[in-house]
């Protein structure tokens, strides 16, 4: 990773190295076009964060130098820290970095390793079909009636947020199926980026 990284902000501006790497392959051996989806957003997600940084450090300054506080900056960074929370689940599914005994997972034969794959995969989808059934109304109504925070600021956050759970939750779902598709029966494109990056770098 740090290889094909260096490589791909070498000689070009800030936020041309940016764009460089948000809209980079993901980095696995092989990938489809959900991956791609799914590393672009997370990747725009990881951004996020400086946005956070720099409206909390905006109000440090304005509470304890200026003494005039904000009403909307912690509804903010509560707001941002949620969606970089929900980016961050699917993130972490495609990477393939979820919670695993790998303990277990990683001495255990390959038809072993499929049949763990199998069993996680039934358990995701299973919890994404209860949650979508038992969430779905909550979020449509919190959707359309534009549910707000209730604080002064009084952010959409329960108006955005809660139909953002659903669609993590099935985008997770998928993500399992797609890792178990690309992993265990070749479904994707190889990944020609990281290998040409590996070789110029032994070059």
């Amino acid at each position: 990773m740090k290889i094909r990284t260096r490589k791909l902000v070498e000689g070009k501006s800030l936020f041309g190295g940016i764009w460089a790497y948000i809209t980079a392959t993901p980095e696995n051996e092989r990938f489809t076009v959900f991956d791609r989806i799914v590393t672009f957003v997370s990747r725009i997600a990881m951004f996020v964060v400086l946005a956070g940084v720099f409206i909390t450090f905006y109000e440090v300054v304005m509470r304890y130098i200026f003494g005039s506080p904000t009403i909307w900056v912690n509804e903010m960074v509560l707001w941002l820290g949620a969606i970089i929370y929900m980016a961050a689940g699917a993130y972490t599914m495609q990477r393939r970095a979820h919670i695993r005994i790998t303990a277990v997972y990683d001495i255990v034969s390959p038809k072993v390793r499929l049949f763990f794959d199998y069993v996680a995969l039934v358990v995701i989808v299973i919890y994404a079909v209860l949650m979508l059934v038992g969430g779905v109304d909550v979020a449509w109504q919190a959707l359309v009636t534009w549910e707000r925070f209730g604080t002064v600021f009084d952010p959409p956050i329960p108006a955005t947020m809660k139909p953002l759970v659903l669609i993590v939750t099935l985008a997770v779902a998928g993500l399992a199926l797609n890792n178990l598709l690309v992993d265990w029966l070749g479904y994707g494109k190889p990944n020609t980026e990281d290998k040409a990056a590996s070789e110029e770098d032994r070059t």
